[in-house]
């Protein structure tokens, strides 16, 4: 059940150029099941468990920006299905759900967990989640994957979707690996009800490979679409940054998030927590704030907050990603540090 967004709080979070922040994403995680080409290296090394916040941390500083005015949370990884009892964060936050709380709990995953966690999903009151799923050919899923089933992501789609999930199929559009699948992909969502949203590789992170092989400009993808499908342009919007159209076939949308060909950063709502407490104002810069050391050092609600709101009044206009120049990373962290 969605609920109107309560009267704007005096404590409200604004940034230095007028934004509202009412959208917070949370890793719990930087650990994966998988180790995605485009944003894991092969030979990953992860956080000390003592870096890591415990899920009680987590929910508390979830706590204190809700009480700063986020009504939008997405939890991500990494992986966020993969935590352990994470399904326990997932049911506090959806007790928020309600007037004057969260007006939703979303999530981003890789599926491979979803036929286990789905119908925990809805009872927690999650209503709709993104999928990452890149390709539908199984041979270049395990590939880009490292070692990825396609069969288990997509038994766990129809698992969500027959527990009564709304999904949304993102895929990192990507020269020479997906480029030819992208009827494909807009096909096969509009047969199962699925939105898709494509996106433009980003430059976090150290890879194996140079991301200006692969980065491919989600205009040519468009243009590319339209010579078969009637793509009409919508207001629709899910509190992130896709661009949407309506596909008249199929009776679904794709969406365009466009951080390298078209930024979007001048109406940018969302600020992102890492699994050890530390905000980043923007995805695309490496200023941040510490939460981990004021809260493990016993400060109150109060406290928190007023770290929040300082941090807040660094949010940057914007990020600078170029990918020409983007070597070997624009940002050093990958995105599973972040969450997408």
């Amino acid at each position: 059940m969605r609920y109107a967004a309560p009267a704007p709080q005096i404590n409200a979070m604004i940034d230095p150029f007028g934004r509202t922040v009412s959208y917070l994403r949370v890793s719990v995680t930087d650990r994966c099941d998988l180790r995605c080409v485009y944003c894991m290296a092969e030979d990953m090394t992860f956080l000390p468990k003592r870096e890591v916040l415990s899920l009680e941390e987590l929910e508390r500083l979830c706590g204190a920006f809700i009480g700063l005015g986020v009504r939008k949370i997405r939890l991500t990884g990494g992986e966020p299905l993969v935590r352990r009892n994470v399904m326990s964060l997932i049911e506090g936050l959806g007790t928020r759900i309600g007037p004057e709380g969260l007006e939703e709990l979303t999530l981003t995953t890789n599926g491979t967990q979803l036929a286990k966690h789905a119908d925990g999903l809805v009872a927690a009151g999650v209503r709709r989640i993104n999928v990452s799923l890149d390709t539908l050919d199984a041979d270049a899923f395990r590939a880009a994957t490292r070692w990825g089933k396609l069969d288990q992501v997509v038994e766990g789609i129809m698992a969500a979707k027959a527990a009564g999930l709304a999904i949304k199929i993102n895929a990192v559009a990507m020269r020479g690996v997906n480029e030819h699948e992208m009827d494909r992909l807009l096909e096969w969502c509009g047969r199962h009800g699925f939105d898709l949203c494509l996106i433009e590789t980003m430059p976090m992170g150290e890879i194996e490979e140079d991301r200006t092989d692969r980065f491919l400009s989600l205009d040519v993808v468009r243009a590319r679409l339209r010579l078969n499908w009637t793509l009409n342009p919508t207001g629709y919007q899910t509190g992130g940054p896709a661009r949407y159209f309506d596909v008249a076939e199929t009776g679904t949308r794709v969406g365009f998030i466009t951080p390298m060909s078209h930024n979007f950063c001048e109406s940018c709502n969302r600020v992102r927590l890492t699994c050890t407490g530390t905000l980043y104002m923007c995805l695309g810069q490496d200023d941040a704030a510490d939460l981990r050391a004021p809260l493990r050092a016993g400060a109150d609600d109060a406290q928190l907050k007023a770290a929040i709101q300082e941090a807040i009044t660094r949010k940057p206009r914007g990020h600078d990603f170029v990918i020409e120049r983007a070597r070997p990373a624009a940002v050093a962290r990958h995105m599973s540090v972040t969450g997408g």
